[in-house]
């Protein structure tokens, strides 16, 4: 039995996504910035999947600029808002994605001051201590805080940490790519500066994305170039990819609440198959459905000796799964989400993240995989 839990580090691509994708590698492969009719037909479907973003996001059109992933787009903001618009000093916090940690730290040695707040053991903001951090000093600063953890889960309160970045004229970016598809965002109703999203975490392609920059702070381009992007990012467009990113993001929004329920519905049941039958197991992040993201799980596992082998376990048994951020899956480092929450590192953390095509068969394969590994147990849960 095949078993794909890791829908943080990517999504299988939906069918119809793709379907809608095809003709664009195959007839209308015209360059759009070409003015003759291949050209226009490609331009077109780029701004059709434009204003699904911005309808989505309840932005103007003009204020959404397709990149090639999330990372590009979080590095774009850093580094633009420091060089265009005089940021003198980012808040962020020790568990970001590292497109965010390695931009900050870029900046940093520019000499931009950089201060990170205080989490709790859930990876919650303090928010006392990110007012004190933004009143303690008049440089011109930017907030910089993940709407939803990539490990853990737990979200980010976006609309106030917006009320304090407008009540001390801070600017605000939020990493929104593991939320983007699956809450919904209105920046007419939450300001936000800038956000960033990547098609291939709701079922698109990977190697797209788009970042939303708020007209109020227009920053320059990452990229330097051609004309594309209305001067934003120069290159030529990745036409097909945008439509997947478009249609993707369109079905997403179609069937949020139906996918939601369905998948907190699995977490729920993994979450409780798996304290039910694996003693001294425990879970990092928010433990709540309002302040966790529903399709993420991050689970310790109880010392054993067989620990440090249990992704490898599971991989053998067809089930995949991750430690953390498949960006680091390579490294031989502990988690840094993991350590800036102050979790027990002695225990093996694995996160299981869920979509839309899991069911609960296979949840049931997995927990009867992980008992068998963590209690050496003949207990039958489903069949492995």
């Amino acid at each position: 039995m095949k078993v794909y839990l890791d829908n943080a580090a990517t999504t299988q691509i939906d069918p119809v996504v793709l379907e809608e994708m095809m003709p664009y590698l195959t007839e209308f492969y015209g360059n759009p910035s070409s003015i003759h009719s291949y050209g226009r037909k490609a331009k077109s479907a780029i701004e059709k999947a434009r204003k699904v973003v911005a309808k989505y996001l309840n932005a103007s059109s003009s204020e959404v600029f397709f990149t090639g992933c999330g990372t590009e787009a979080s590095n774009m903001i850093i580094k633009g808002a420091v060089r265009d618009l005089g940021v003198q000093r980012i808040i962020s916090s020790a568990i970001e994605h590292h497109c965010v940690l390695h931009s900050v730290e870029a900046v940093e040695r520019g000499g931009v001051q950089v201060d990170f707040v205080k989490l709790d053991s859930e990876g919650h903001v303090d928010y006392a201590h990110l007012e004190e951090l933004l009143k303690s000093s008049s440089l011109k600063t930017m907030v910089s805080l993940m709407h939803a953890n990539n490990e853990i889960g737990t979200l980010l309160n976006l609309e106030r940490v917006s009320e304090l970045c407008q009540k001390y004229e801070a600017l605000f970016h939020s990493d929104t790519v593991q939320s983007i598809g699956y809450f919904p965002i209105d920046v007419q109703k939450v300001k936000i500066h800038f956000l960033s999203g990547s098609a291939h975490k709701f079922h698109g392609p990977k190697g797209v994305g788009f970042v939303y920059i708020n007209g109020e702070a227009p920053v320059k381009p990452l990229l330097d170039g051609g004309s594309q992007e209305r001067n934003m990012r120069a290159g030529t467009e990745n036409v097909f990819s945008i439509v997947g990113l478009g249609k993707a993001l369109e079905l997403a929004i179609e069937k949020m609440e139906e996918n939601r329920a369905y998948i907190s519905e699995l977490k729920s049941y993994m979450a409780a198959e798996l304290k039910a039958h694996i003693p001294g197991l425990e879970f990092n992040g928010d433990k709540t459905d309002v302040g966790s993201n529903y399709k993420v799980l991050s689970v310790s596992m109880p010392p054993n000796e067989k620990a440090e082998l249990t992704l490898f376990n599971l991989d053998i048994a067809g089930i995949a799964a991750s430690g953390g951020s498949a960006c680091t899956s390579g490294s031989e480092k502990g988690s840094h989400v993991l350590e800036g929450i102050k979790a027990d590192t002695n225990r093996k953390a694995v996160r299981f993240s869920f979509s839309k095509y899991n069911t609960k068969e296979e949840i049931d394969y997995a927990v009867a995989t992980l008992a068998k590994i963590f209690a050496g147990s003949a207990e039958k849960v489903g069949t492995v």
